[in-house]
């Protein structure tokens, strides 16, 4: 042994505990270190104060022997990645984040080029969203037809709005249409969008965790933990454009399009209505708005439920006429 060697090791036996006991060198592996990291993401997701728990662990882990100084450092990096996932996502995020999935949406869509029929479609949008709970976002509210024969309809956390002809011909007045943009507008008004990327960035920060606590697992391990963070950003997309959202969210979506189309002034009833010619259409496993909303007729009852029978809602003819001269040929 070196006498470089006698040194060190007679320093680190010198040092002492906080109750004055010599420490004692622990053989560290890479289960060891894998286990430490795992119960420290755990305590991440436990407590209010995740540095504070951080600090605590990775000290207790350097004096122990289990975690050498990079390691405690990755650990807390780790730590600030989670406090971030908790953090509300700024209106300026919500933004690009929007934008982003409107040009994955646009790269399967044509845009219908009918400048009178969106013109129209935008009207009834932002009166509608004016009314919500929501009424300003950072980039303010935008509603585009799709030229698609298919019934869908996406509506990103920005406030992108966009339905297809196929979705728009289920309406056969002002009514309908409206019944259609509020409950896109309640997916944005409720945030659905931004809570399955919340989940995908809390997925995130544990990943990063566990790779810090694993700095000595092997090339395939390494690789495994990578594919997990890879397949959690592919959850965001496939829930936004391909899975649709929870029957939960659905159904606060409806609930949430009838109060505001009575605040509106619109019929309520013009949800049902639309949902049951979609039910005409309906076959389960089918593309669109088939693949990625519930049953129509489990809706249907949702919406009849939050409906008050005693609304009488106002009949104005003039919508009538504005429909079918600006829609009639959807």
């Amino acid at each position: 042994m070196m006498a470089g060697d006698r040194t060190s090791q007679n320093s680190y036996a010198a040092r002492r505990d906080c109750r004055g006991y010599p420490l004692r060198r622990v053989r560290r592996s890479r289960f060891s270190l894998m286990a430490f990291g795992a119960a420290l993401a755990g305590a991440l997701l436990t407590v209010a104060t995740c540095s504070t728990v951080t600090d605590i662990g990775t000290s207790i882990g350097q004096a122990t022997g289990h975690i050498d100084r990079g390691q405690a450092e990755a650990l807390r990096r780790a730590a600030r990645d989670v406090e971030r996932s908790y953090e509300d996502i700024t209106p300026e995020q919500e933004y690009y984040i929007g934008r982003s999935v409107a040009a994955v949406i646009l790269a399967d869509y044509e845009t219908y080029d009918d400048p009178d029929a969106n013109a129209y479609l935008n009207r009834i949008g932002q009166a509608l969203a004016l009314a919500s709970e929501r009424p300003e976002l950072f980039g303010g509210y935008r509603f585009q037809i799709l030229d698609s024969d298919e019934i869908n309809g996406f509506a990103t956390p920005s406030g992108l709005v966009f339905v297809t002809r196929g979705l728009l011909r289920l309406a056969d007045s002002e009514d309908g249409v409206a019944a259609i943009l509020a409950h896109e507008i309640q997916h944005v008004v409720h945030q659905h969008g931004l809570q399955s990327i919340r989940t995908s960035r809390i997925t995130t920060a544990l990943t990063s965790a566990a790779i810090a606590g694993a700095q000595f697992a092997t090339r395939d391990e390494v690789r495994r933990l990578t594919d997990v963070f890879d397949d959690s950003i592919n959850d965001v997309a496939q829930t936004l454009t391909t899975t649709g959202y929870s029957r939960s969210s659905e159904d606060e979506a409806d609930r949430g399009a009838v109060h505001l189309l009575k605040r509106v002034g619109y019929d309520p009833g013009a949800l049902v209505r639309v949902l049951e010619r979609m039910n005409e259409q309906w076959e389960s496993g089918g593309p669109g708005f088939l693949q990625t909303h519930p049953s129509p007729e489990s809706r249907i009852e949702v919406a009849r439920e939050e409906i008050d029978s005693s609304y009488r809602p106002t009949s104005i003819s003039t919508r009538q006429e504005r429909y079918e001269r600006h829609l009639g040929a959807i």
